[in-house]
């Protein structure tokens, strides 16, 4: 597959600076106590500019019969593994499969804590050896604006298979250790006929459980399946996202165009779910079956045709996903927003609290079209 890696607007200034150390979430809030389960985390609630602060188990009373949460099937791979290059000791992040068979993968440094730092990829012909005989050779970038990412080519056993064995989740420095994969699968995540799945876990839909859900479906709040295969984040560099495999089935897109219709708001869980949902919307807000390949990148200046609001982690002033935010809600939104996370101490990251954001509520919005602010 060839990329062509759109990039967004220049970055705005974030009036909210950087994200305090101590509001990183270092690890999943089931082991932060006794008796705490993944639903025990914080939820912000943005309508407009109007904020307010809740419990994550409070959401079904937030949402009404007919909305509709679109949620990302896909299932979370233990994607990092250590190999070296000569002698020299690497860890490689495995991030996409492509249509030819190679994969897109990401090197990195370990640092003598079990976490790792960001390692310039290539040049074209390097050889990293892998568990298992895997002979990995690094071919050429997966853009031509950065070499953070690399396709490279396996030889001598499976990848998959490889990883199953050998591999453990991608994780970062702000987090404290190790964490099993069932840590980073959630309640929504089937496994792929292929074995294939993201590099990195659809994080906004990890606070929901089996109760959760049963709630939500008996106060009449629908569930619309898609898959977003996720690459390697840019932890540092904060790029754009790169193509994505994505799938919107029949029923899913008949679903969320049926809730709009019907005055229901459509809540994408994670931006995984609105990138999904968008690159398979028309012109006319209209949700089409697509499976395939996305670039899209959405951006104020691009806006949304078929989703209303998002459930999504808090993001750092880089991301490039608060643009996304921003096609949705309105940059004033979410500065308020953010401004009241870190007024209220909320935690950050995948392990950390989350934001719904809806549309503004007035005194017509039960008989309004749903994309009504």
């Amino acid at each position: 597959m060839t990329v062509a890696t759109g990039v967004p607007p220049s970055e705005p200034v974030r009036a909210w600076g950087k994200v305090p150390e101590e509001l990183l979430a270092r690890v999943p809030v089931e082991q932060r106590g006794a008796g705490l389960g993944r639903d025990a985390v914080r939820l912000l609630v943005s309508r407009g500019t109007q904020v307010s602060h809740h419990a994550f188990a409070e959401l079904p009373r937030l949402l009404r019969a007919g909305d509709l949460l679109v949620v990302n099937t896909s299932p979370t791979l233990a994607a990092a593994v250590d190999g070296r290059i000569g002698h020299a000791r690497v860890v490689v992040h495995f991030s996409t499969l492509g249509d030819d068979g190679r994969w897109a993968v990401e090197l990195r440094d370990p640092d003598g804590r079990g976490t790792t730092r960001a390692r310039a990829g290539g040049p074209a012909g390097v050889e990293v050896r892998l568990p298992g005989g895997v002979l990995l050779a690094l071919e050429e970038p997966l853009s031509a604006h950065a070499d953070r990412l690399w396709w490279a080519c396996a030889s001598g056993a499976e990848v998959l298979g490889m990883l199953r064995e050998h591999g453990r989740p991608i994780r970062y420095s702000y987090t404290e250790r190790d964490q099993p994969l069932s840590v980073y699968q959630t309640v929504f995540a089937l496994p792929t006929a292929d074995g294939t799945g993201s590099a990195e876990m659809p994080s906004a839909a990890r606070p929901f459980t089996a109760r959760l859900v049963a709630e939500l479906v008996s106060r009449g709040v629908q569930f619309a399946p898609i898959t977003l295969h996720t690459g390697v984040a840019s932890t540092e560099a904060h790029e754009p996202p790169y193509p994505e495999r994505f799938s919107v089935p029949a029923a899913s897109a008949r679903l969320i165009n049926a809730a709009r219709a019907g005055g229901g708001r459509v809540v994408a869980v994670g931006t995984t779910a609105v990138r999904a949902v968008e690159s398979a919307a028309g012109p006319d807000g209209v949700v089409r079956a697509r499976a395939g390949w996305t670039d899209l990148v959405v951006t104020p200046e691009r806006g949304v045709r078929a989703v209303d609001g998002l459930l999504t982690g808090l993001h750092e002033p880089e991301a490039s996903h608060l643009l996304m935010l921003e096609a949705i809600a309105g940059r004033t939104a979410v500065d308020r927003g953010y401004d009241e996370a870190l007024r209220g101490r909320y935690l950050w990251h995948e392990f950390g609290d989350v934001h719904l954001v809806l549309p503004e509520e007035g005194p017509h919005t039960e008989h309004c079209c749903s994309n009504c602010w």
